[in-house]
């Protein structure tokens, strides 16, 4: 291998300066221009890294995304170490991203109160044969910021990890969380297991200033709020 082409390899640079682990460690906004193009590319030519190669199609077109994304295939490949399937990542990337920019922001669903959360709940756990339990995580507006199912069980029941819930309430910045689970029965009625679980998890929610909004119960098209009966 080329001497001068090993020493300028991405590989060979310190950990923090390559663009994939750059924002594996400190996020994709301490990237530069070159250093997302570069990550597209994924590597350069025998004389040149992936980053010193997008630095040189982003001067040529004035580090104008804009005009970088007229290019087409052809027009992409006269630079050297591009290939179709690189100029077809670029433009792809480039499409996504022009797309993304005409779509309205979609405003999240506030929920102030059970009957609010009922319709959403429902939507993934009306009419299920089984029981899952699932949590959705909340802002400080209250307004929905996702959903993950905690558990899948059986007719009669599913076990809940109050440890996971926590976890995944965490890496989603939760201010709140709303629990919810369904009883294929139809009987709205909370079992003992039920209500220890929220109990437990309240007291939890609480040492890690989480705000435990309310737990549901689904079923017959119709809910149990723990909140409105007093349990929270």
């Amino acid at each position: 291998m080329n001497k001068e082409y090993k020493q300028n390899s991405i590989k060979n640079w310190a950990e923090e300066d390559r663009p994939r682990e750059k924002l594996s460690l400190k996020g994709k906004n301490t990237l530069s221009d070159a250093e997302l193009l570069a990550i597209l590319i994924g590597s350069g030519s025998r004389n040149e890294t992936a980053v010193e190669l997008s630095k040189r199609i982003l001067q040529e077109y004035n580090n104008n995304w804009n005009d970088l994304a007229k290019l087409s295939i052809s027009d992409l490949c006269n630079f050297k170490g591009i290939g179709e399937a690189k100029a077809i990542s670029i433009i792809t990337a480039l499409e996504i991203g022009k797309r993304r920019s005409s779509q309205s922001v979609f405003e999240l669903p506030r929920i102030s109160s059970a009957e609010e959360a009922f319709p959403y709940l429902f939507s993934f756990l009306g009419d299920l044969p089984h029981e899952e339990f699932w949590v959705v995580f909340l802002n400080r507006a209250n307004k929905i910021i996702g959903k993950e199912q905690m558990s899948k069980g059986g007719i009669a029941g599913t076990v809940v990890d109050i440890r996971l819930i926590l976890k995944k309430s965490i890496e989603n910045s939760a201010s709140a969380i709303i629990v919810a689970h369904n009883h294929p029965s139809g009987n709205l009625k909370p079992s003992e297991a039920d209500i220890s679980l929220t109990k437990k998890l309240l007291q939890s929610c609480k040492i890690l200033d989480i705000e435990l909004f309310d737990h549901l119960i689904i079923g017959n098209n119709d809910f149990f709020s723990f909140k409105e009966a007093g349990i929270l």
